[in-house]
């Protein structure tokens, strides 16, 4: 049995970055931290929940290099001359404009039956409503495959006893047949 894996992310980092991967039955994330690879999988039948959350880091992503430009670029306007201070004031509102348009970083935790991992699922939160669809898709697509051939369906116990009570005239007997096709 051969499955295939498609990526359906990728957070990068300054020493490496993860990739998480989706297939059939698992959900796999390959976290590269220098010159090694950690892999990670969740099987899709055993996941509880996958949350995503916004992070505080997003906050001083915007205030320290704003602040940071804007000493630069005064101290620059004041001492050397203001068309460098002015440059350093532009790319600092282009920075913090970009942060804006980028919206806030998230974190992320993915609970299974056994464990609560904390491994970054997305860079940004307005990405992960794209990547949960997926996740929940193929886990939907896993558990609906592996409880259909278990359980009988549903509408076939239902109809025997109304069959009966038309027959029989009496609601007494439907009533008593259908709970006992629920005991069993």
């Amino acid at each position: 049995m051969k499955s295939a894996f498609r990526k359906i992310s990728r957070v990068g980092s300054l020493t490496g970055a993860t990739k998480w991967y989706l297939s059939d039955d698992c959900l796999l994330a390959a976290k590269r931290v220098m010159y090694s690879i950690e892999y990670r999988r969740f099987y899709l039948h055993d996941l509880e929940s996958v949350v995503v959350w916004r992070s505080n880091a997003w906050v001083w992503r915007l205030i320290v290099p704003g602040l940071l430009f804007a000493l630069l670029s005064f101290a620059f306007w004041q001492w050397v001359n203001f068309t460098t201070g002015a440059v350093l004031g532009g790319i600092g509102l282009a920075w913090i404009a970009l942060e804006v348009v980028l919206g806030p970083t998230a974190k992320s935790r993915i609970r299974t039956s056994g464990a609560s991992v904390d491994l970054p699922l997305v860079q940004r939160t307005r990405r992960a409503h794209k990547v949960l669809a997926k996740i929940d898709a193929a886990v939907r697509a896993a558990r609906g495959a592996t409880a259909q051939p278990s359980a009988p369906p549903i509408s076939h116990p239902l109809a025997e006893p109304s069959v009966q009570s038309t027959s029989g005239g009496s609601t007494a007997p439907s009533t008593v047949d259908a709970t006992q096709t629920n005991e069993s």
